[in-house]
């Protein structure tokens, strides 16, 4: 039967069969490393209409195609270190591109609008509702985050011109940081109770873990070029470059995680960080005019 398909369409097909084999063996894999009975019932239910597809295709080509095993390997392994929910509206972005060569077969072959109906329900009814506690807790990941690039990316900064010892600067961070880190966990903690007792499900506790952990992590980022680099310009530098890729990341992560906007997040997040910065440069270099520090 493919003898009598168009070499071009016939190499649509075969990349279209090449990707549903690739995708049943994702989500079949992600079923397997999923405790969660719900999302496992998910994933196994797309992964059988993954390889439903993939036989529509080889009926057409008679041929068998062997998935992408770096293709494969990849998504599961970032489900696995990002979370689900991550993975898979991640993978989820590559079917526009999907969608785009099966409406060049659909006048072709008629299963093809179906496999398109297929797809568009994984996307907007089965993975949005994937529950996970990652996501579940992006608020508090958000406090941790935003408050330690806003407090420590300004008070490195004055601290840079203030002080000119960047091992100074650097201690003083770590334990800004650290008191600031378990003054931000006390906080996430007292609000996600208060949250709690209006009968909303978030645990007080995960969420001062998540905040508190999320705070650290960033503060251990941003003090590191102090340590390290003896040139203190090009520490701050650093640093300050080290913050604008920690807020491209974690937009990036959160709002492919949620559907969300990507552009207007960040700028927002790297703005409001650079401006603090900015003042914080300015704040530093009036200490150490008029007050005389000398480090």
């Amino acid at each position: 039967m493919a003898k009598t398909i168009d070499p071009q369409t016939l190499a649509v097909i075969k990349t279209a069969q090449r990707n549903e084999i690739a995708e049943h063996f994702i989500y079949s894999g992600l079923a397997r490393n999923t405790r969660d009975i719900h999302n496992r019932q998910i994933l196994e239910t797309i992964a059988k209409d993954e390889l439903r597809h993939y036989e529509y295709w080889k009926s057409i080509t008679q041929v068998e195609i062997k998935p992408d095993r770096l293709m494969v390997f990849w998504y599961i392994l970032v489900s696995r270190i990002f979370g689900l929910s991550f993975g898979l509206k991640l993978m989820e972005k590559g079917e526009a591109v999907a969608i785009r060569a099966y409406l060049k077969l659909k006048d072709q072959f008629s299963e093809t609008t179906k496999i398109m109906v297929d797809e568009q329900r994984h996307e907007k009814e089965l993975l949005d509702i994937l529950k996970e506690e990652r996501v579940e807790y992006a608020g508090s990941m958000v406090l941790g985050l935003n408050d330690a690039l806003v407090e420590l990316t300004g008070a490195l900064t004055g601290l840079t011109f203030a002080l000119q010892n960047g091992k100074i600067i650097g201690i003083t961070g770590l334990i800004t940081g650290f008191a600031a880190s378990l003054s931000m966990a006390a906080s996430s903690y007292l609000s996600s109770k208060e949250e709690a007792d209006q009968n909303l499900k978030k645990n007080p506790f995960k969420s001062a873990i998540y905040t508190g952990i999320t705070y650290l992590l960033t503060v251990a980022v941003l003090i590191i070029p102090y340590f390290f680099i003896s040139n203190l310009y090009l520490a701050l530098a650093v640093m300050l470059t080290s913050s604008i890729l920690i807020i491209f990341g974690y937009t990036f992560y959160i709002t492919t995680a949620k559907s969300l906007k990507f552009w207007r997040r960040f700028l927002e997040m790297a703005i409001l960080s650079l401006t603090v910065a900015a003042i914080s440069f300015a704040m530093g270099w009036m200490i150490r005019r008029f007050l005389g520090v000398e480090l």
